[in-house]
């Protein structure tokens, strides 16, 4: 329960906040939040099951809101708040500006750290060996002799992180650094560990021993994932012990998927398994123990074993390849049909998905065949990997001859354990409750690098709800989910199922409106089209029809959902018209933003043309847009494997997936493409809407009323 006390001091802070920000006006629908929070988190509506998912449309102010209601709390009870983000610009602004400013005029008593994941930092040792000149491992990082421009770079890094001036992370050192050089130098889980005194004073170490002092916790989705999967509390704190605060929510659900997939290059890893016995060998013999013979041999003996398994499943695959591959040539029939109504999208890979996640009798035994001795020979090589550690940590064997093989042994390691993952997955029989996993092939033509055609077994989770609810909601302390864009068609039902939680566990659902006049700073058009997008002459009535609507305003957004489209209509009314275009491609997106500011700032006008990624994290208020253009709705086929099984996994359920799955997804996506417009309480503008089909099928007024109450003008 919420006491007196913690009540008036969270009022306190607000209050404060209020008083050192110009233009402040308490809003009802912040303050509604912060209470709402703050009581769910105390316990006050379900002891057992303190979560809350929040709509909280643009305006509401909900950083602040999750903030004031989330840290008095656990600053209170003596927990942590990892408040996790999905993209980088929302990090840098907690870390940057909000945080900051709460914990300088709030009164409140914190402190907090950007948590970034281990490979986002440079290795110590790994550095000074780079850079050595003098010494017997100079240069043991490289396959081959460095370029004079890596060898400055890292002596630039090297000069800067014994100076001080810089801390070791990649995102803060002053230019890109090249793969290649970072590959070499960057921290990873199994060499670079603080037990070693080498790295007693490596930059990741020490970013962590500054987490481990901080009351808040900032981190992206992927390293809250990585933390859960290795059980919770590895990496950050523990779940029983944090309130959880999931900001940008609706991505959770596609990076938990993507965070138990797997996938393996057939050739590729027959190739570095032929070298994982050199590897056992090198460390057995600078070990010089006899307990290491064991596990030497029998790594030798499961990874010959391994190789014979995996060949298997190369010869079957290439034998059955003119049968799973060469019946996709008639993708070309397709592309040549589709690329008239705007649907093309290049594909230049090959893929064959197993219906209903069934593989193969015969590859399903040697899928059980390969975990088994994949989940041995990982065991062997943890072994021989500890038993290495401990002699150089007892002086029986010198560091600068182990760093080298421990590396190599590292990678190995990394290696196996995915290699390990991808066959359980092939391994495993599916439950006849629960969703199958998604399986499939996908051909990888010869490259420059690999003269080889080569095959890429990839499984993944359809459904990743149970994962959420088992390593996350059921183990934290409380949770906060917010996002502005969590409901589909009206009802969090979509998200709900996709993130695991359940109408009647005991969890909260709050949705709160933008504090935005949507009814009079904006109009919703519906325009007059002839033809649906499915249509081949819908691209020409686009090309016909634009100018109108763009000129109804001096700072537009015209959002396309093919690439081809797009680039078409754009050279069309550049040839046709004249009109100056930035078109999404043509410069990065930061170029475009910033020329588009610029003619904003002289009064000229400006059209920008995008695709999807143009319509979330688009940050243009004022001014600098007022017209915003959807040439079609948001809908998206379900082109990769896991998202076509899904669909027939729906289907064999007896629903039906355009409805179940791709209505909703396309509602949130509709939703958060109108965000664009209206940034700020002054914010004005249109929004033209070129698709009839919202007027004429029967899931368009659903996808109309998900909107806000904007104005709306249906054109006949």
């Amino acid at each position: 329960m919420l006491t007196d006390k913690l009540k008036q001091l969270i009022r306190q802070s607000y209050k404060a906040i209020g008083e050192n920000l110009s233009n402040f006006n308490p809003r009802k629908q912040q303050t509604f939040l912060i209470a709402e929070i703050a009581k769910t988190l105390a316990g006050e509506y379900n002891k057992d099951r303190k979560i809350i998912t929040i709509e909280a449309g643009t305006g509401t102010g909900k950083s602040l809101a999750y903030s004031l209601g989330a840290i008095p709390l656990a600053l209170a009870r003596d927990k942590k708040v990892c408040i996790s983000t999905a993209t980088v610009a929302l990090q840098e602004q907690l870390v940057d500006k909000d945080l900051p400013f709460l914990k300088k005029h709030a009164g409140l008593k914190f402190d907090f750290a950007l948590v970034k994941g281990r490979q986002r930092y440079v290795c110590r040792q790994k550095l000074t060996q780079a850079v050595a000149t003098d010494s017997p491992q100079a240069g043991f990082t490289f396959a081959e002799k460095p370029k004079a421009s890596d060898i400055r770079t890292l002596n630039a890094m090297h000069k800067a992180l014994i100076d001080g001036s810089w801390h070791g992370d990649i995102d803060s050192w002053k230019s890109p650094i090249p793969h290649h050089i970072w590959s070499q130098v960057k921290s990873d889980k199994h060499s670079c560990l603080k037990t070693l005194s080498e790295h007693h004073h490596c930059p990741f170490h020490k970013a962590r021993e500054t987490m481990e002092q901080a009351h808040v916790l900032v981190v992206n989705h992927s390293l809250l994932l990585a933390d859960l999967e290795l059980g919770g509390g590895r990496i950050l704190s523990a779940p029983d012990e944090t309130f959880y605060i999931i900001d940008e929510a609706h991505h959770l659900p596609k990076v938990t998927r993507d965070h138990s997939s797997a996938s393996i290059t057939l050739r590729g890893a027959i190739d570095w398994l032929t070298k994982l016995r050199e590897t056992g060998d090198k460390m057995a013999k600078l070990i010089k123990s006899q307990r290491t013979i064991s596990p030497a041999l029998k790594l030798s003996d499961d990874c010959q074993d391994l190789l014979i398994e995996m060949q298997k499943v190369l010869t079957f695959v290439d034998n059955n390849a003119s049968v799973y591959f060469l019946e996709n040539k008639s993708l070309e029939n397709k592309i040549t049909k589709n690329k008239s109504n705007g649907n093309f999208k290049k594909n230049d890979e090959q893929v064959y998905r197993f219906d209903n996640g069934i593989i193969p009798k015969t590859l399903k035994n040697w899928a059980e065949d390969c975990n088994e001795l994949s989940k041995k020979s990982l065991s062997h090589l943890n072994k021989l990997y500890s038993a290495l550690i401990e002699a150089v940590k007892d002086g029986d064997c010198q560091m600068y001859l182990a760093e080298p093989v421990l590396s190599e042994a590292g990678f190995m390691l990394q290696r196996l354990e995915n290699l390990q993952a991808l066959w359980y997955m092939y391994a495993k029989t599916d439950s006849d409750k629960a969703a199958p996993m998604a399986r499939w092939l996908q051909i990888q033509e010869p490259t420059k690098s690999s003269a080889r055609q080569d095959y890429l077994l990839c499984a993944s989770p359809i459904e990743v709800g149970f994962t959420l609810e088992d390593k996350l909601w059921s183990q934290c302390e409380g949770a906060v989910l917010c996002s502005a864009t969590l409901l589909a068609l009206n009802s969090f039902d979509h998200f709900r199922f996709q993130a695991g939680l359940k109408n009647n566990d005991g969890s909260q659902y709050q949705q709160v409106t933008s504090p935005f006049d949507y009814q009079n700073n904006a109009q919703l058009v519906v325009a007059k089209m002839a033809n649906e997008p499915s249509a081949i002459e819908f691209t020409d009535e686009l090309i016909e029809k634009l100018p109108k609507y763009i000129e109804q305003g001096s700072a537009s957004l015209v959002l396309f959902s093919s690439y081809w489209q797009m680039e078409k209509v754009a050279q069309a009314l550049k040839d046709n018209l004249k009109l100056d275009i930035a078109v999404q491609g043509e410069l990065s997106r930061q170029h475009i933003i910033e020329n588009h500011k610029k003619h904003c700032d002289n009064n000229k006008v400006s059209i920008i043309f995008g695709t999807q990624s143009f319509s979330e994290g688009l940050d243009l208020p004022g001014d600098y847009l007022n017209n915003l253009i959807i040439t079609k709705l948001p809908f998206s086929v379900p082109t990769s494997p896991v998202e076509q099984a899904q669909a027939e996994y729906v289907t064999a359920k007896g629903g039906n997936p355009f409805m179940t799955l791709s209505v909703p997804d396309t509602s949130k996506k509709l939703v958060q493409a109108c965000g664009r417009l209206l940034r700020n309480e002054m914010d004005e503008g249109v929004i033209t809407l070129m698709d009839k089909r919202v007027v004429t099928k029967r899931y368009g007024k659903q996808l109309l009323d998900s909107l806000p109450p904007f104005d709306r003008v249906i054109e006949r």
